[in-house]
């Protein structure tokens, strides 16, 4: 009992933030960003080439003293014309070109308190983060598959158990066939 005590005080905190965000989530509530935009002069136009673009970006983030983000970097594909983007816990980063071939549009979005979380919520941290994120889940189903084997346990408190159990499937499905 003692260590199922410890393990949910101790997970406690990254509990609360997966339920709170994830139940904001579900309905619309993903917190927002403050946006600066950039205009940088190009040598040559932007090539679709995920190292280059990288490099460019990072030259930018270190010129404005701006963290890289914690996320993986991608070029995505829009129509004809493809977009650079670099999502973290504290910024997400736009790059597109521009009508002129010399000029790229550069979006640096920082995060306010609540997208921070949202973000942290949706892998976009580093390991560091994401290692815990992943303890907190081991911990959670830990903590379920403990609690239910100290019930089981208790004879009386077997029917509750197994009633329950079977009230929290029948829910799970209907809302999932519902959905």
């Amino acid at each position: 009992m003692k260590l199922h005590i410890i393990l949910a005080a101790i997970i406690l905190p990254g509990a609360l933030m997966f339920l709170i965000t994830g139940a904001l989530y579900t309905w619309g509530e993903k917190g927002s960003y403050e946006v600066d935009s950039y205009h940088i002069q190009l040598k040559q136009p932007l090539q679709n080439n995920l190292a280059g673009l990288l490099t460019l970006v990072t030259d930018e983030l270190t010129k404005r003293e701006i963290a890289h983000p914690t996320g993986a970097a991608k070029v995505k594909q829009l129509g004809s014309s493809f977009y650079f983007e670099w999502t973290g816990a504290k910024h997400d980063i736009h790059l597109e070109p521009t009508d002129n071939a010399k000029i790229a549009k550069l979006k640096i979005k920082t995060t306010t308190w609540h997208r921070f979380f949202v973000q942290l919520h949706k892998a976009k941290a580093g390991q560091f983060f994401k290692v815990y994120a992943a303890v907190v889940a081991l911990g959670l189903m830990t903590l379920f598959i403990t609690g239910f084997i100290m019930a089981w346990q208790l004879k009386k408190y077997r029917p509750l158990l197994l009633s329950s159990t079977a009230t929290g499937l029948v829910l799970f499905i209907l809302m999932a066939a519902f959905s």
